[in-house]
């Protein structure tokens, strides 16, 4: 079990940090239109800091100690996959609605494979290929299962998709300059966390005062203790944890294949919808057995 839990480390932890965005998707998906993508990407970021750093004290670790060439790369992967992906990633789902923004995700993993392939020379093997195509399969087929259900989900299709677009092309170039940082360094996880939310945090708001004032993004102070409430619980499942998971993940694992269990988050979806009552199709059961057939051939 050790000797499995040890050579496995990266894919489980990918999983893992798929069912705490899961989690915290359904938290975030509670605020609605009430905070801007902007402002939701700086809260979270701010929070999680906040949470890393007090975890690092802890540890004796508050100012790690991380190779130049890593500490460059974990701050442009911030930028592109925090700053850019992640506020991306809230336009997406403002215009598409949950299951069409994670239909559109599905790109990510192709991307971040095809990118890890010509820049990591981190070429994957038959039986590897094979299980990512069941994994993105089933997916795509849970999450489409329903597709088009609502009005909300109709609206804004083609500025939806492109938003999509850039959010996965943006988390598959953060995942890769990640994975270029943390494979064979002595950089941590968690400090690697910390610096991709900085840079990503930081990036944000000097973005936003470049931008002319007509573009710029209104900032609401937020004064419900509720909604207080929630953003901690989701910031620190779906941010703090998540992508300290997550950087473990890519740290352990090949990107392509640390991007593929990432993104298999509809897949925990299931089991919530199923306990608050929703019907499950058999589409989304079919999709589900193909996904979990895939990760099974990436844990042969």
């Amino acid at each position: 079990m050790s000797n499995f839990l040890t050579t496995f480390r990266g894919e489980l932890a990918a999983l893992l940090a798929a069912a705490f965005w899961t989690i915290s998707s359904v938290l975030y998906s509670r605020l609605g239109q009430r905070i801007s993508p902007f402002q939701l990407t700086v809260i979270k970021g701010t929070l999680a800091i906040a949470m890393i750093l007090m975890t690092l004290g802890l540890r004796g670790m508050l100012v790690p100690e991380i190779p130049t060439f890593s500490l460059l790369f974990l701050a442009l992967s911030g930028i592109i996959g925090i700053s850019w992906g992640d506020t991306a990633f809230f336009q997406t789902l403002n215009r598409l609605g949950p299951r069409r923004t994670l239909l559109v995700q599905t790109l990510a993993p192709s991307l971040t494979a095809l990118l890890a392939a010509i820049f990591l020379g981190e070429l994957l093997t038959i039986l590897d290929i094979c299980g990512i195509g069941l994994i993105l399969f089933g997916v795509t087929w849970v999450v489409g299962d329903r597709v088009g259900e609502t009005s909300t989900e109709a609206q804004n299709i083609s500025e939806g998709v492109v938003w999509g677009a850039i959010a996965a092309l943006s988390h598959a170039g953060g995942a890769i300059l990640s994975r270029a940082a943390l494979a064979e360094t002595t950089t941590s996880p968690l400090s690697a966390a910390l610096v991709r939310l900085v840079a990503g945090v930081v990036v944000l708001p000097l973005w936003m005062l470049w931008l002319p004032a007509e573009r710029r993004v209104e900032w609401k102070p937020v004064r419900s203790g509720r909604i207080w409430g929630i953003l901690i619980v989701a910031a620190f499942i779906g941010t703090y944890l998540a992508i300290w998971l997550q950087q473990t993940s890519l740290k352990f694992a090949p990107a392509g294949i640390s991007q593929t269990l990432s993104a298999t988050s509809p897949l925990f979806v299931l089991p919530i919808a199923a306990w608050t009552g929703e019907k499950i199709g058999i589409r989304a059961v079919l999709g589900a057995i193909a996904a979990v057939a895939g990760v099974s051939l990436l844990f042969a």
